[in-house]
């Protein structure tokens, strides 16, 4: 039952295996372990990175395209949302009208840029997304009267998902069980369906065509295949996915901006993710999500425990200044590709103890 649910996509390690049970009871039970408002931001963080790094692992790790235009449509997802619930007024046919359109203008967008870009080389590929990204973030700040301009939008989610929103009187196992409770349930069903359908698609037929052309697109052609074809498809589903994780951010935040869904900064961490997981392993989004969004948010707190601890110490005491989390987060990531580089989950099924028996 549970390799059909993970598509025979087995961990293929009884260490990443346990891992991955762990981190996802941890979501699951994040309001319930941690009922604090921050823990509760950062696990819908992971979330909705999870799906968008998922995604982009389709294009990287599974075709072999670089593209810098990803963010692009995880903003389209979250503006789609954001404007229609802004001017429609709370409610779920808003929010299902803002997500049909932000889908439908995905494909579209994916289509003509997978049509018109993929026949180049991998490196004006890059540059050509790379510039209609930046155009598209250009848009969104310029046309102020539609997205709000620098300032974004903040809207009203529908009314079972508002924070105000109670479902019972006492809290339950020290949860809330209102509004922000069933959004952030909502989140996690939701992510788990749309990883759960990537690995569908990755081992299917499709998918291990899209791995042939990563290895060599020549002889992928050479035997019949279509690879523009195929390139093209896995753009248009990967900028979809990614157009749905943007919808789910929008949800939880309630507002969305240029620098919260279009940032270039955002498609750094998404490749850093990736090869902190693994690429070409869906689960790697998982790990690497998890890692790197709790050490954005809590290596500040670390660092300042730090600096209390060695308050005096010339040298040390400037190196774990709070401020200098940047560059404590550059070594962590310097150091995870050192010792892993095929990424956490490369490493872990790589890794088999009966070789190390005596």
């Amino acid at each position: 039952m549970i390799a059909r649910l993970l598509s025979h996509d087995l961990p293929r390690s009884r260490t990443l295996a346990v891992l991955l049970v762990v981190l996802v009871l941890g979501l699951a039970f994040t309001p319930f372990l941690f009922p604090g408002t921050k823990a509760l931001n950062v696990a819908a963080k992971i979330l909705v990175f999870v799906v968008l790094v998922a995604s982009y692992d389709l294009l990287l790790g599974y075709t072999g395209i670089v593209s810098f235009a990803h963010t692009m449509f995880f903003g389209i997802g979250a503006y789609g949302v954001a404007i229609a619930s802004a001017r429609l007024g709370p409610g779920w046919g808003a929010v299902g009208i803002g997500l049909a359109a932000a889908l439908a203008l995905s494909l579209l967008l994916s289509l003509l840029i997978g049509l018109a870009s993929l026949r180049v080389r991998a490196i004006f590929f890059a540059m050509i997304t790379l510039a209609v990204a930046a155009s598209f973030q250009t848009l969104a700040s310029q046309l102020s009267g539609l997205t709000g301009g620098d300032d974004g939008l903040s809207f009203k989610v529908p009314e079972a998902l508002q924070p105000g929103t109670q479902y019972l009187e006492e809290p339950l196992l020290g949860a809330s069980i209102d509004g922000r409770f069933l959004s952030y349930m909502l989140l996690f069903v939701a992510a788990t369906l749309l990883v759960l359908a990537l690995l569908r698609i990755v081992n299917s037929p499709f998918g291990r065509v899209l791995q042939a052309i990563r290895e060599n697109d020549f002889r992928a052609e050479a035997i019949g295949y279509r690879t523009v074809v195929y390139r093209t498809l896995a753009s248009v589903l990967a900028a979809l996915f990614a157009t749905l994780a943007g919808a789910l951010l929008a949800l939880w935040l309630r507002y969305n901006g240029p620098d919260t869904s279009l940032s270039f900064e955002i498609m750094l961490d998404i490749l850093l993710i990736v090869v902190i997981g693994g690429m070409g392993t869906l689960y790697g989004a998982l790990i690497g999500s998890v890692l790197f969004v709790i050490a954005q948010n809590y290596l500040q707190d670390l660092l300042r425990l730090a600096g209390g601890a060695l308050e005096g110490v010339p040298v040390l005491s400037t190196l774990v200044s709070p401020d200098r989390w940047l560059l404590w987060l550059g070594l962590l990531f310097v150091l995870s590709v050192y010792h892993f580089p095929a990424g956490i989950v490369g490493r872990l099924r790589s890794f088999n103890p009966r070789r190390h028996r005596p």
